[in-house]
């Protein structure tokens, strides 16, 4: 990994020395302060951890590395990787260089596909892709380093080569997942040269006569990549990781929270809302139609999937971002057209159904407009991935890179064991009583 290696060994030092000034100058200064209501609901919102590789401010979204989503749409996954680490976008050489080496490193151990072969074939696709990822913790670089007496300011280094690796075999295992999992044929071999986002969609053997699907998987995977470091999958790998357990460990329990379904099922719920409507009305409806069913699922007690978020107050740009590819490549499509239609109509139902509950002395609705998983699911539908219960799949292979990335940061810069001190319910009455 000859540039990106160089570029963090340039990089490193300045982390160092930055985390060093501000633990020294202002390690006194608070950060929050945490309510009785913060500590049972999950945290939310207390500012407890550190990250760098990305924000999500909640008017304006998802932001990488000081660059908001949008305007670096077209970056493919390699160059997403590198900015994520780096904070510099890679140009045309360095990106030619991250193709090369994950080509270097794309091979899949034999064994692996022996225990994916091996497991039910009623198996969860996630548990099928989290059980590839450990079983190949064997071969971990930082644990040999580690068993051999490596410094704590070398962990960074092993840590890069196995993150390096197992994202160049993460698209062959996943698109394997998908092929042994639904009877999809036999394994489709990485083709040397072509880039990782194409290669994964060439692997799952979807139909792609012009490409159109190839452009999408690099977008999903480029849209997927982070959401700073405190959502489950992040902050799993995060308290994993500062055990000092190696990056497949890491990435395989921040993953298994990623299966979730409050954390990676949304866009599958999404889809088949959409769906749901379609097959209602008997094709794209109306937007009459649509604010009349919008009405109905809010007024049964039920959400509309895919609006609403918990960090965001404004559309979220990857829905904004997936809208852009969808009316370029697939205008015609049903789906999509109903996904574009609800986008115009929902946020309008939503303001007028939080307004009748305010009237009725019931809490507003926060937040009026669509996330991610409104849209995504749509395209992917579009192209013949029709497997719902695979989408997280899809989700995880683009998540390992901010997981990774942030992984690399905390050894590069030596950050402590997480351990977050508790406290129980008794001593919580004692406050109150004060």
């Amino acid at each position: 990994m000859p540039k990106l290696y160089e570029k963090l060994q340039e990089l490193v030092p300045q982390w160092r020395a930055e985390r060093a000034d501000i633990l020294k100058n202002h390690g006194g200064e608070k950060l929050s302060d945490v309510t009785i209501a913060q500590a049972y609901g999950g945290m939310r919102g207390v500012k407890g951890m550190i990250c760098d590789t990305s924000l999500v401010e909640p008017d304006k979204g998802l932001i990488i590395r000081g660059y908001p989503l949008l305007d670096i749409m077209e970056l493919w996954p390699e160059q997403t990787f590198y900015l994520l680490l780096t904070g510099d976008i890679a140009d045309e050489e360095i990106k030619a260089d991250m193709i090369r080496e994950f080509d270097k490193r794309s091979h899949v151990p034999e064994y692996v596909w022996d225990v994916l072969y091996a497991m039910p074939n009623d198996s969860h696709p996630m548990a099928m892709l989290n059980t590839a990822i450990l079983v190949m913790e064997k071969e971990s670089v930082f644990r040999q380093w580690y068993d051999k007496g490596a410094t704590k300011d070398q962990y960074w280094i092993p840590t890069l080569e196995d993150s390096m690796t197992l994202l160049a075999r993460l698209p062959a295992i996943a698109a394997g997942v998908y092929r042994i999992r639904y009877g999809k044929g036999d394994l489709i071999p990485w083709t040397p040269g072509l880039d990782w986002g194409a290669n994964y969609a060439n692997m799952l053997g979807i139909p792609d006569p012009e490409g159109s699907f190839a452009k999408l998987m690099r977008l999903y995977l480029h849209f997927h990549c982070d959401h700073e470091g405190g959502n489950v999958s992040a902050n799993t790998c995060h308290t994993v990781g500062s055990a000092l357990s190696d990056p497949y460990y890491a990435v395989s329990a921040g993953l298994n929270g990623l299966a979730g379904p409050l954390h990676g099922l949304a866009n599958q719920e999404c889809l088949n809302w959409v769906i749901e409507t379609i097959d209602k009305f008997g094709g794209v409806p109306t937007e009459e139609q649509i604010e009349e069913y919008a009405f109905e699922t809010l007024r049964a007690g039920k959400v509309i999937p895919g609006y609403g978020h918990a960090v965001l107050r404004v559309t979220d740009p990857r829905f904004s971002g997936f809208n852009i590819f969808g009316k370029q490549h697939l205008p015609n499509d049903p789906v999509f057209q109903t996904v574009d239609r609800v986008f115009t109509v929902v946020p309008k139902v939503l303001e007028a159904f939080s307004n009748e509950r305010v009237k009725a002395g019931k809490n507003p609705i926060a937040n009026f407009w669509p996330n991610v998983d409104a849209g995504s699911g749509a395209l992917l539908y579009h192209y013949g991935l029709t497997e719902f219960s695979y989408y997280t799949v899809l989700f995880s292979v683009s998540r390992s890179m901010g997981m990774l990335s942030q992984l690399i940061w905390n050894r590069a810069v030596g950050t402590a064991l997480t351990r977050p001190k508790s406290v129980g319910t008794k001593y919580l009455k004692k406050i109150i009583e004060k």
